[in-house]
């Protein structure tokens, strides 16, 4: 997981002849269209289990806007992974930036510290508050970059120490308590709202997808980050900036970190200092599952998008079957050494071919 360590570019997966073993083929399959089928039993299972409830309209909106956080959260984490590297920080950093754009926004209000509710601040408090946000994960990103980087410290440690910095900042500056004021145009607006019937959360998932899935595939700073994943000290040679570009993936996954913030205040009217102890889990099982390998150079956002859904429906399905909550942390544990099984197993595959 080291990105300053060099390794070899994985060769292209072959096609399978008479000496490829079943486990290959299988491998081989996992991470394509194997991964839309799951999805989809899924949904079927718990549909034919509770069918009034899990297919209802209402149901399958609140599935769409618990996953339009956790995919604005894995597109950062996409780009960190393909690039060799891990944020288990991304949590922690949400819970901060929205400690600090609350504190922003409540105190342009105008109102007291203390206060509950919506308050009347209108769209430029908003905007500042926003920024507020996106900057904030973005300088908690870029941290984690720098160590990464200059400090030669392994990815797993340095966002291991920011994840406890983040969320124990977040609680000084509150003293452990949520900001439970927030401006009701955020909050109805963009927290409530809907744009043709489509909530306003989703369609800012939906452009944030489009955009991450550009700048991943279309764009030199996406070669560059598939390139860094796949040999760092190649890329080197070839004149990439590798540290200058490791900095930007991580302050880019803070980035949507500080983009989750305003989306989770905006959702659930309030600060939620200790509702996010498990999005590190949801959201790198979630890049897996979708492709992306732990070994860095391969993944898509596309491959994420379908990833992310697939926590989410099961621990929505656990829900209405009225599973209790600790097994639904101990499945999400379980999927992610599945996921990163089938990452092995894809790697070996590769190897092989």
């Amino acid at each position: 997981m080291d990105d300053l360590t060099s390794r070899p570019v994985p060769d292209a997966l072959a096609p399978p002849d008479e000496r490829t073993s079943l486990r290959e083929r299988w491998s081989g399959w996992i991470g394509g269209g194997w991964i839309f089928a799951l999805l989809i039993l899924l949904v079927l299972v718990f549909s034919l289990l509770r069918p009034a409830q899990f297919a209802s309209p209402y149901n399958l909106s609140m599935l769409a806007i618990n996953a339009a956080i956790f995919l604005v959260l894995s597109l950062g984490q996409t780009f960190v992974i393909v690039a060799g590297g891990i944020d288990l920080s991304v949590g922690s950093v949400l819970v901060f930036s929205s400690i600090l754009s609350a504190q922003v926004m409540l105190a342009l209000s105008g109102a007291p510290a203390d206060t509950y509710g919506t308050t009347n601040a209108g769209w430029g408090v908003i905007l500042i508050g926003a920024v507020t946000a996106l900057a904030s994960g973005a300088a908690w990103g870029a941290v984690n970059g720098l160590l990464v980087t200059f400090a030669r410290i392994p990815p797993l440690i340095v966002t291991l120490g920011t994840l406890g910095m983040a969320l124990g900042a977040a609680q000084i500056l509150t003293n452990g308590l949520d900001v439970r004021a927030l401006p009701d145009l955020l909050v109805n607006v963009i927290g409530g709202g809907s744009i043709a019937h489509i909530p306003v959360l989703v369609l800012i998932a939906v452009i944030a997808a489009v955009l991450a899935a550009i700048l991943l595939h279309l764009t030199r700073f996406g070669l560059r980050t598939f390139a860094v994943g796949s040999n760092t000290e190649a890329s080197r040679r070839a004149g990439i900036p590798v540290r200058g570009q490791i900095i930007k993936v991580y302050a880019l996954s803070g980035l949507s970190a500080g983009l989750g913030a305003i989306m989770s205040t905006a959702r659930f009217s309030t600060t939620t200092i200790g509702g996010h102890a498990m999005d590190n889990l949801t959201v790198i099982s979630a890049v897996v599952l979708g492709g992306t390998s732990l070994f860095g150079g391969i993944g898509s956002i596309a491959g994420t998008v379908v990833g992310v859904l697939i926590p989410i429906v099961l621990l929505n399905g656990f829900v209405i079957l009225g599973i209790p909550p600790f097994w639904q942390t101990v499945t999400m544990g379980a999927v992610l050494i599945l996921a990163v099984w089938i990452d092995q197993l894809k790697r070996r595959a590769r190897d092989r071919g």
